[in-house]
């Protein structure tokens, strides 16, 4: 994740600690897909969501023996996530033991099943974050989820979450089909005083893989990125402090570290040092992902190589284990990248990005990813 708000406006934000400090990289961020499950029928699932549950998910039971594992492996942050999790119907109870454990809990949902009783029940538990996913505003959105009405009910989930005093974000995932909706999302941000807004860059896996000729262009994604920093810094002139970041494309970083230095922006230097202590990517390291049937993966998007299941050991092990080859180069990915990834100046602020979008296009989890859009002569090659 960049914090475009934290970077750019000098905000200072909640979690910084788990993006901005030596202490960062030390244990995972989890993400578990509780359930196979989900209400909608997104476009661009990286789960392959559907609406009926797995035969192997994850029993309640299975699933307290996972997070008191966690706890006690020191994990910082537990993610519930689907499909939709909300589906789940032990949902709430698997949530209360992660709080009991002292995990901060954050909950990705589509938003559709947060009615005010939900909010006041997150509130209650001590839920730390709710992200609701939201792909442009009216019809566009509806049209991505496979559902009529799903915005209004977005809109409702967030209200109902601001009424309780619940930290609540939106995540919209950027491609051809719903760019240009990105004013509106940030008009509805302003209008809501909505606390946090995520934009995803698409990556080529699940339902998303047959999206990847919708991926915007990398001078499309330049442009656009400019558009989000100078509508983040004019949210915070107006003294809406809305967090604001981009997630899944670490060339942004180096990208905006490179505009501050055009502008002779003061505070350039604090902002290489601040992306270099983050380190950029940090699937295998950084983040994790379990699945609703116990597999173990590198990160979400990365679901077809499975390091292990945690019914057989449990996820801290597994997560040390480093005879997997994978897992071994992935603890120290800087050594191993190729092209123009293994030759930039800026691998130690993004880490070689998203290895598993450079698999989906290449078939070489190592070749740079083709996300990047730093030039040639940005990243020091010319």
């Amino acid at each position: 994740m960049i914090s475009i708000s934290r970077l750019y406006c000098g905000a200072v934000e909640f979690a910084e600690h788990l993006r901005y400090s030596k202490s960062a990289h030390q244990r995972p961020v989890v993400v578990w897909n509780v359930t196979k499950a989900c209400n909608l029928k997104c476009i661009h699932c990286y789960a392959s969501a559907d609406q009926s549950p797995s035969s192997y998910e994850l029993t309640t039971e299975e699933g307290f023996t996972l997070l008191e594992d966690l706890a006690k492996f020191g994990v910082p942050v537990i993610l519930f996530s689907g499909g939709e999790p909300l589906v789940r119907p032990d949902i709430i109870n698997l949530i209360k033991k992660a709080v009991e454990l002292n995990l901060r809990v954050v909950v990705s949902t589509n938003g559709t099943l947060i009615d005010k009783n939900m909010a006041k029940e997150f509130k209650k538990l001590g839920v730390s974050y709710v992200g609701i996913s939201l792909d442009g505003v009216g019809e566009i959105h509806d049209k991505f989820r496979g559902v009529k009405g799903a915005f209004e009910k977005v809109v409702d989930a967030v209200e109902n979450c601001l009424k309780e005093n619940l930290k609540v974000g939106l995540r919209f995932t950027i491609n051809k089909f719903n760019v240009k909706e990105i004013p509106k999302i940030f008009k509805l941000v302003r209008e809501m005083k909505i606390p946090r807004l995520c934009f995803y860059h698409l990556v080529y896996t699940g339902r998303g893989a047959n999206l990847v000729k919708q991926d915007l262009t990398l001078e499309e994604k330049r442009s656009w990125i400019d558009f989000i920093i100078e509508n983040t810094k004019k949210l915070h002139e107006e003294g809406i402090k809305t967090e604001v970041l981009t997630v899944d494309n670490h060339a942004d970083g180096p990208y905006l570290y490179l505009k501050m230095e055009r502008e002779n922006n003061p505070r350039a230097k604090e902002v290489y040092e601040l992306l270099k202590l983050n380190g950029g990517n940090k699937s295998g390291v950084g983040i994790g992902c379990i699945s609703w049937d116990g597999e173990v993966f590198a990160d979400q998007f990365w679901r077809h190589y499975s390091f292990g299941n945690i019914r057989k050991r449990p996820f801290s092990e597994i997560w040390m284990d480093v005879t997997d080859p994978l897992m071994f180069k992935l603890k120290d990915k800087k050594k191993y990248v190729k092209g123009r990834c293994s030759k930039c100046k800026f691998l130690e602020l993004c880490g070689g990005n998203l290895r598993v979008r450079a698999e989906a296009v290449f078939g070489d989890p190592w070749a740079s990813d083709p996300a990047c859009y730093l030039t040639d002569e940005e990243i020091g090659l010319v």
